[in-house]
């Protein structure tokens, strides 16, 4: 039934799943170990130090993930990235007390999936045409939203009705079942794909492929798959670039917010709107689900306005990076004025969803710029990424504590007032910064 369709498609099809399942097993692992440790009467220091050991792992592997795929191939370290954590979840027992234990299999996850985007944006750099790139990553990338929510809604139930360790299970089931289909359905693109993958960067290259320049071009991409795999990686013009810079800024931006928003949102509803998240219900996942949508509207827009020439590339990148990032920053930093539960999901969600359609502005832009590094780039931009979330939701705690000391509780808006305004006021300047050094040209060859 595949022949039905490029098996590009598929291509980012697999790659979509392959984010929901990854963040159904962030969210579910959370659940999952809260509810044992919780039953044993573990220690909230020995709580955090277990939950925070993944994003250890997962800034360590960032760099060397993008190194390996372009060295050895995107398709096969995704692949090695799953069978990695699903085996670490099919052996490793659910034993919170094991603190030990616990800490080498989450160090270990988080080291697997660290190696997963890089990968994946060599896939699709390799597979996917540029007037696609837009709406094949914005996809890809909403299956963590879509996953997140599923995660929320789906885990609780499973620990409920069987047990913490089920879901490890089921997680690893998950894990090996994608594992599979990757492995017998996922390939290198054939001749007949390959005048459409890396380096058919502008429309003149696009009127050549359609006015018949297909041989030369099929002969040069060839080459230069052969050539990624001995050349050296220009690691000194990479990290010289302002336009790379600008791209690792606003991934940090991006992230800061997202981890701060899905660590303390909840604290921000029970504590400072003195709400029930049960009664809630599904309510409380509006936001995420915001996200997935407006993350692929970014990607139609994008590619829309390129691919009809109403924009360049460097202007459409801009204007929805730009556009998505300056409302976020305002929704943010008007979250705390909303004291009911409607207010505060709708800001949340306004603020959350812009955020998403800011990455069809940064986070498509490495291929952009550099299709034949864009593991590599975005290896170096996912690991600014993860710093930002250990830094803001530690730092997010310390303001907190702060807060409670001064105002006796958290339920005064004043109390959360830095903590949205920091990510927001890091929306204005890492867009502006976007505006002034990024571009939509290729500036490696």
């Amino acid at each position: 039934m595949w022949t039905r369709f490029p098996k590009r498609y598929l291509i980012v099809i697999l790659t979509f799943i392959s984010t929901f399942i990854c963040y159904v097993e962030r969210v579910g692992f959370s659940i999952a170990y809260t509810a044992a440790a919780d039953a044993a009467g573990v220690s909230q220091s020995s709580k955090g130090t277990i939950l925070s050991t993944f994003y250890y792992g997962y800034a360590c592997s960032q760099v060397p993930g993008g190194w390996a795929a372009q060295r050895i191939g995107g398709r096969c370290v995704l692949l090695l990235s799953f069978v990695t954590w699903s085996l670490t979840y099919a052996f490793v027992p659910l034993d919170p007390n094991s603190v030990t234990m616990m800490v080498l299999a989450r160090f270990l996850v988080g080291v697997a999936q660290g190696f997963m985007f890089p990968s994946i944006h060599s896939v699709l750099a390799q597979w996917v045409p540029p007037h696609e790139r837009s709406r094949s990553v914005s996809l890809t990338t909403s299956g963590m939203y879509l996953g997140a929510a599923a995660g929320m809604l789906v885990v609780p139930s499973l620990v409920k009705l069987s047990s913490p360790q089920f879901v490890f299970l089921a997680e690893a089931t998950l894990g090996t079942i994608w594992s599979v289909v990757w492995l017998n359905y996922a390939s290198n693109p054939p001749q007949s794909e390959l005048p459409k993958a890396t380096t058919v960067t502008g429309f003149g290259e696009v009127l050549l492929l359609i006015k018949g320049g297909h041989e030369k071009i099929k002969v040069e991409e060839r080459n230069e798959r052969i050539c990624n795999r001995t050349e050296s990686i220009p690691w000194k013009i990479i990290f010289r670039s302002l336009p790379i810079w600008a791209i690792v800024v606003n991934n940090f931006t991006f992230h800061y917010a997202l981890y701060v928003m899905m660590n303390w949102l909840p604290t921000y509803f029970e504590q400072g709107l003195q709400l029930s998240l049960q009664d809630m219900g599904s309510y409380k996942m509006v936001p995420y689900l915001n996200m997935f949508i407006f993350s692929n509207i970014g990607g139609v827009i994008a590619d829309h306005l390129i691919t009809k020439r109403l924009l360049s590339v460097t202007a459409t990148r801009k204007l929805l990076n730009t556009s998505g990032f300056i409302v976020a920053s305002l929704s943010l930093m008007a979250l705390p004025i909303f004291r009911t539960s409607l207010g505060a999901v709708i800001c949340s969600s306004v603020a959350l969803g812009f955020l998403a359609l800011g990455r069809a502005g940064f986070a498509v832009n490495h291929m952009d710029i550099a299709p034949k590094y864009a593991g590599i780039v975005m290896g170096v931009s996912n690991t600014a990424g993860t710093l930002a979330g250990i830094i803001g939701v530690d730092l997010t705690g310390k303001l907190l504590e702060a807060a409670k000391f001064a105002h006796s509780d958290l339920s005064n808006p004043e109390s959360w007032r830095s903590v949205f305004m920091i990510p927001g006021v890091l929306c204005i300047f890492s867009s502006l910064g976007f505006l002034l050094f990024s571009t939509g040209e290729r500036i490696f060859h």
